[in-house]
């Protein structure tokens, strides 16, 4: 269950960001309380997409991963997800850099055969249970046999358990949090005897953002990336960068319409999610987003419209690769705020109502593998 008090400091540091009074809102991002009450946001609306500052631990030792021990199905109360079938186990992951844990689902129909690898990566104030309870991954998985990895954020390294994608230190490939989560993909791969060129990785806000850093940094080791409701890699050296971000750039801290960033591209191919109602990251990063990987487009697109029934219309523009395959496909759902596409209310921060995100992600990741040599 989410802190109310949390939520309530977050949605405050917004409202001043937006306002352009960003020392109240750091003040408060670094544990001052409310200035006055705000009026709660409902239960299924992502609160998660705002930044804290925290701290990670560095650990210097060589890689090593626990032996994960399988959990007994839970109910869905608590966010914990409830698997009929297969494992969802919980391990832990250290090397040089620092330690994480994670829960791994491994589906039924594994037995020993290298299985494609899905790496979620949770936002703000999320854990794996309740990410994976509000994505329905692990169903999916199930049904379309494919291992699924989530790493877990601890409020060790940031208070709200985001993502530190806004910090220099955590944007490299050999150092923070990319090393961290690299590293442990690949021992997931070694252990499992995993297909190391089906490997995929996908996030929301916070988590979308380091997906997309992960994409970036690792394009050896993942062969496509899921960006839901995130920002572009390197657009952030520091929290203020951050919140100005996620405002879209055009505010006191964005820095105007400048092209942050625009130094860093890749040829990973990439599917977007963004609602255009979404009022915590605005819905120009997932241009911005796109941009990135903007190497991966050939001449002209197919644009797709169409509705959910009884929910949400869409626009999906799509770019394909000279083999004609989907290299890129970007998602923008009407009416949409900052939560997870067409999801499940049994985890937090989810829209039903929108395409199913989950979905769309695992049949754009199948079409692509990377070249393993």
């Amino acid at each position: 269950m989410i802190d109310a008090t949390m939520s309530k400091r977050m949605e405050e540091a917004t409202r001043l960001t937006r306002a352009g009074k960003l020392h109240e809102a750091m003040a408060l991002l670094q544990g001052g309380e409310p200035e006055a009450k705000r009026e709660e946001t409902p239960d299924n609306a992502y609160r998660g997409g705002d930044t804290i500052d925290g701290t990670w631990q560095v650990v210097d030792k060589d890689d090593t991963v626990t032996k994960p021990t399988s959990e007994a199905p839970t109910s869905a109360s608590g966010h914990a997800r409830q698997t009929n079938a297969g494992a969802f186990t919980s391990g832990s992951f250290s090397n040089r850099v620092g330690t994480r844990d994670y829960k791994l689902y491994i589906p039924s129909g594994y037995h020993g055969q290298a299985l494609p690898l899905v790496v979620m990566l949770h936002g703000c104030t999320q854990n794996p249970d309740d990410f994976a309870a509000g994505t329905d991954m692990n169903r999916l998985a199930e049904e379309q046999l494919c291992c699924v990895l989530y790493p877990a954020q601890p409020t060790t390294a940031n208070n709200s358990k985001c993502w530190n994608w806004f910090k220099a230190e955590d944007q490299q490939r050999e150092g923070g949090e990319p090393a961290i989560l690299a590293g442990m993909t690949r021992q997931i791969i070694a252990t499992y005897g995993l297909d190391a060129s089906r490997v995929y990785v996908a996030g929301l806000s916070a988590g979308a953002a380091m997906a997309t850093t992960l994409a970036m940094t690792s394009p050896d080791l993942f062969a496509a990336v899921g960006v839901h409701s995130g920002l572009p890699h390197g657009v952030a050296k520091s929290l203020p960068d951050a919140l100005g971000a996620m405002q879209g750039g055009t505010g006191p801290l964005g820095g105007g319409n400048k092209a942050k960033g625009a130094g860093w591209a890749s040829n990973v191919p990439a599917i977007i999610f963004h609602g255009d109602r979404d009022t915590t990251v605005h819905p120009s990063n997932a241009d911005r987003v796109a941009a990135q990987y903007s190497t991966s487009r050939q001449e002209g697109a197919t644009v797709e419209k169409g509705k959910v029934a009884n929910g949400h219309g869409y626009t999906c523009t799509t770019y394909h690769n000279a083999k004609g395959v989907p290299h890129l496909e970007q998602w923008r759902v009407h009416g949409a705020g900052h939560a997870w596409s067409g999801g499940s209310t049994k985890g937090s921060f989810t829209d039903p109502k929108g395409p199913n995100a989950t979905k769309e992600m695992l049949r754009f990741f199948c079409q692509h593998r990377q070249i393993v040599s």
